[in-house]
């Protein structure tokens, strides 16, 4: 499921996948205002193997890792396994083909694999061919020093389709980071999201056999008339609690009544026992605005991404993949948001939305402020606008057709505290300078969109992640097999 939620409680559970959620526990933690400890993340059961070979001879000639060079690797790897909390290496030496698939079979059958060259010709030796044989994807550590020659053919290998990237470098923290993005695929093969049409952005991605087959996620559908059963048995004080909660929480409170945030504390309860009941790991509902009399669900969302659930509004299932795939590699929700324009003038962009994560930073961070205010669009209920920090690195990116990740990146100027009379469209506006706005208006889409382009939220929305993390999609593209288009 959503990777570590917290390193050290919430994600541990979601580990798991759907399994996890069978017992309720992580949707049970996301509805205590107390969170308890998951399952012990050191149980392998909890955890995602990754296969760890260690291509080429023993370190006992110039052209192979020294003794003191395995010794540091393995170190580094053990501080990974703990550090990421959720993944298991299985660790071997191979020279040739069959000692490498002595140790893939070790390792399962969905494991991916992180080869550590080691000698001159270690990854060509059989190593690498039989990984691709049966198409694992892999991510190669290669240190340049030792001066090992056929890092050159991962370009090659690439391009004849496997999934397959490098990490060049001296730095051996480089081995976790290859990790946390390796974990990625099998943690997509364990996940269920609960989806409720109608859908919007790319066709494919409504197709829940079509998801399946390229992600390996499992889409599950909101049964007619199951939100209005399930809101039912929502319990009175435990709506009452939960809005006391956000209006303790908030800056101020501008509009709304106090009847808006209980509905909307009914409806964020709502949401999390249908997740519970369909052990479900992310949401993308299109059904929001005839849910809104009920209670409008934007706080809900913003406390499921907060607490490590993608939950994705608009029926945007290409936004709630990105969601999904990028709370598994960083444990970071994201703001997922209407493109509100491209100032060429300031080099500015402009994202906005009547819902947004607080907890960029993941569940454990410090949560940015927020004042509580109606819904700018239907001019009622309660929702947030979240004011996030200037001056923050932020990447934007978006998955379309399951096929190609468009991103960009650009640094915070303003979240704007609009004041009660004034409307600048929905709540929640992130503006940010980028490197060329010029560029990104004339570049939008990357040309990725095909007949998509004129699809209004195919073409509309992207999701913002505090951070750079252009070089991680960049690779993550390569593991997931998907193309990477920069838009600016």
């Amino acid at each position: 499921m959503c990777i570590e939620c917290t390193r050290r409680h919430f994600l541990s559970t979601a580990a798991v996948g759907g399994a996890a959620l069978a017992s309720g526990t992580v949707l049970a933690q996301v509805a205590s205002s107390t969170p308890s400890p998951g399952p012990d993340a050191s149980n392998p059961a909890s955890k995602t193997k990754i296969c760890v070979i260690f291509a080429g001879s023993a370190p006992d000639r110039s052209w192979s890792l020294s003794e003191n060079e395995v010794a540091l690797a393995t170190q580094k790897l053990a501080e990974a396994e703990k550090n990421l909390g959720n993944v298991e290496f299985v660790i071997g030496r191979a020279t040739n083909a069959n000692e490498t698939a002595q140790l893939l079979e070790r390792s399962g059958p969905d494991a991916p694999v992180l080869a550590i060259s080691s000698d001159i010709f270690g990854l060509a030796s059989g190593v690498i061919p039989t990984i691709l044989t049966q198409h694992r994807p892999v991510a190669v550590f290669h240190l340049p020093v030792i001066g090992g020659h056929d890092w050159c053919l991962v370009k090659p290998w690439r391009e004849q389709g496997h999934r397959i990237t490098s990490f060049n470098t001296t730095d051996y923290n480089d081995l976790e980071e290859a990790a946390r993005l390796l974990r990625v695929i099998p943690l997509l093969r364990r996940s269920r999201v609960l989806a409720s049409p109608p859908f919007k952005g790319t066709p494919v991605s409504h197709d829940p056999a079509a998801v399946k087959e390229r992600l390996g996620v499992e889409m599950v559908p909101i049964a007619d008339g199951r939100y209005d059963a399930v809101m039912a048995t929502v319990d009175s004080d435990a709506a009452e609690k939960r809005a006391d909660e956000w209006m303790r929480e908030a800056e101020q409170i501008v509009e709304p009544a106090r009847e808006d945030v209980v509905k909307a504390a009914r409806a964020s309860l709502t949401l999390e026992k249908l997740l519970e009941e369909n052990r479900a790991c992310g949401l993308c509902v299109g059904t929001c605005m005839g849910w809104l009399p009920r209670g409008f669900p934007c706080l809900g969302f913003m406390r499921l991404n907060d607490n490590g659930i993608p939950a994705a509004c608009d029926g945007d299932m290409d936004c709630l993949l990105t969601m999904l795939i990028m709370q598994h590699a960083l444990n970071q929700p994201g703001f997922l948001g209407n493109a509100g324009s491209v100032d060429v003038s300031k080099n500015h962009f402009y994202l906005s939305h009547c819902s947004a994560p607080r907890k960029m930073e993941g569940p454990q961070s410090t949560g940015a402020p927020y004042w509580l205010r109606r819904h700018a669009e239907v001019r009622g209920g309660a929702v947030p606008e979240v004011h996030y920090r200037p001056g923050q690195t932020v990447t934007f990116t978006k998955l379309v057709h399951l096929k190609t990740l468009l991103v960009f990146k650009g640094k915070t100027v303003e979240a704007p505290r609009v004041p009660k009379g004034q409307e600048r469209g929905c709540r929640t506006e992130l503006v940010a300078e980028v490197n060329n706005a010029e560029k990104l208006l004339d570049n939008w889409g990357g040309g990725a969109l095909g007949d998509s382009a004129s699809d209004y939220y195919a073409s509309l929305h992207r999701v913002a992640y505090y951070g750079d993390h252009v070089r991680r999609i960049r690779h993550l593209g390569r593991l997931l097999g998907l193309e990477v288009v920069e838009e600016c």
